[in-house]
């Protein structure tokens, strides 16, 4: 298997290329504006680990001449003094797993290259930012300096990504989701735009309807000179997107354009990773979106109202454990007014749940163990506290925003979360027994008393359960 050139075909088997390579290629075959790509295909994830993690040399030739094509198509070369060619190297399984495994950002950088940036683009701090950034992100994952040699950085690069299928991290999210560990990840090889060019440029994530609530107005944030990795990590605080429609509305139309064309190819809400480079809009990557169980019940309902997707295909997307959370109970509202308010922030993921509070993955994991309900308190999360979050009743973090790490995995969790409550507020909190409102974005002191669910999400709920009734006696018929 040689490396696969994406958009040249309608659709490719997730299995083989990964989701995140399928969704470049159908958008790119769908004529949307996506950056080239490539991809290695997961087959040769096997290969690479039984060669103690190194790519063969078969391997490299491949990578080599998936990287000539993609230079022809960008115009631009890897490490070339006139027109050096910058690309991202990014990991992708069959199935999605938000963060869980690697990826690198501005590859094909090294001093002369960021001379040479500097020049082309006369904003010689936007090369050094690129510069750094890339830097810092290939030794977090490389786990070694660049080399300087933007060649061997690419293979190095691949090698590291090749390895994040199984990492702790990585390994800890398919256990929990019943994943196999045998499938491995692809590379996709993609060429970069630029979110942090000027102040036309930035980066986002759009969800075609909202993943708290299931409103079906779309839902996102954009951080302006930005890029991708600022967003999903939390370490940003990001804007609402109606700051991009006032900065850019052009923009902002296409993108809520594209949005709406995505959701109907895809059937389903759609988690849409954008940049924005010098007042074009780019699309990198779309997935079905993770969502919280309340948002999951109301999805499914108005997809099929309005004729996306079938009456059966709406009750067959929503587990009965999505429709038990969404009409869980909620505060109090008598109760509410006496409870003690400790913190709030942003609500990431609906529900209402009690615990101790703990500050790391490992105190989590251990009273979890010891049938402790706890309350995991960070800062901000990373794909390497996966283990602790999904032990954890309720998530609260000081930074980081609605489509925030966080954010994603307690919705694809259904734990309630809320994000965003201020630098240096949780560590007075550790060791307490507080309660979680994901809802409305707040943290009480104490265990705080519960009232029934009622409203959308129980309509929602009993109106699944009627559609799923119906269909089984279509098909008993």
């Amino acid at each position: 298997m040689t490396f696969i050139w994406l958009g040249d075909t309608p659709d490719l088997d997730p299995a083989l290329v990964g989701g995140k390579a399928r969704s470049i290629n159908r958008m790119r075959a769908l004529g949307l504006p996506v950056p080239p790509a490539f991809v290695l295909s997961t087959a040769l994830c096997a290969e690479v680990n039984a060669n103690d993690g190194r790519l063969t040399e078969e391997i490299k030739d491949h990578l080599r001449a998936g990287l000539d094509e993609l230079e022809k198509a960008a115009a631009k070369r890897l490490g070339c003094d006139e027109a050096p060619l910058l690309i991202s190297v990014r990991s992708g399984g069959a199935k999605s797993m938000p963060g869980m495994m690697d990826t690198i950002l501005n590859l094909g950088m090294n001093d002369a290259v960021q001379s040479r940036i500097a020049q082309i683009t006369g904003d010689s701090a936007f090369a050094a930012d690129t510069h750094r950034r890339f830097l810092e992100q290939f030794e977090r994952v490389v786990g070694a300096p660049s080399t300087g040699d933007p060649w061997s950085d690419l293979v190095l690069a691949a090698e590291a990504v090749f390895a994040s299928w199984n990492s702790p991290r990585a390994r800890s999210y398919r256990n929990h989701h019943g994943i196999g560990h045998d499938g491995g990840t692809a590379v996709t090889v993609q060429a970069m735009v630029f979110g942090n060019l000027d102040d036309k440029s930035g980066t986002g994530v759009l969800f075609s309807r909202n993943p708290l609530t299931g409103d079906p107005a779309p839902y996102g944030e954009w951080l302006p000179r930005g890029q991708g990795e600022d967003v999903v990590s939390g370490r940003f605080d990001a804007l609402h997107l109606d700051e991009l429609k006032q900065q850019l509305p052009a923009v902002h139309d296409e993108l809520l354009e594209v949005s709406a064309r995505l959701e109907k190819i895809g059937a389903d809400a759609q988690d849409i990773e954008f940049t924005v480079e010098s007042g074009t809009l780019f699309i990198l990557q779309t997935r079905s979106a993770k969502r919280s169980p309340q948002a999951a019940v109301r999805i499914a309902v108005t997809l099929a109202e309005e004729g996306i997707i079938s009456r059966g295909e709406a009750a067959a997307m929503v587990t009965d454990a999505q429709i038990a959370a969404a009409t869980a109970p909620h505060v109090d509202p008598v109760a509410r007014r006496s409870a003690t308010l400790i913190a709030s922030g942003l609500p990431a993921c609906p529900g209402v749940a009690t615990g101790r509070v703990v500050a790391d993955c490992e105190a989590a994991e251990d009273l979890s163990d010891d049938g402790v309900p706890v309350v995991l308190a960070r800062p901000t999360t990373d794909p390497d506290d996966v283990a602790g979050m999904v032990v954890s009743a309720a998530i609260v973090t000081e930074i980081g925003g609605s489509t925030s790490h966080a954010a994603v995995v307690s919705r694809e969790l259904g734990t309630p979360c809320v994000v965003g409550c201020g630098k240096g507020t949780l560590d007075a909190l550790i060791g307490q027994v507080v309660t979680v409102d994901g809802t409305n974005g707040e943290v009480f002191a104490g265990e705080v008393p519960l009232a029934r669910t009622d409203g959308v999400e129980r309509e929602a709920a009993d109106l699944l359960r009627k559609w799923a009734a119906e269909s089984a006696l279509k098909v008993a018929q």
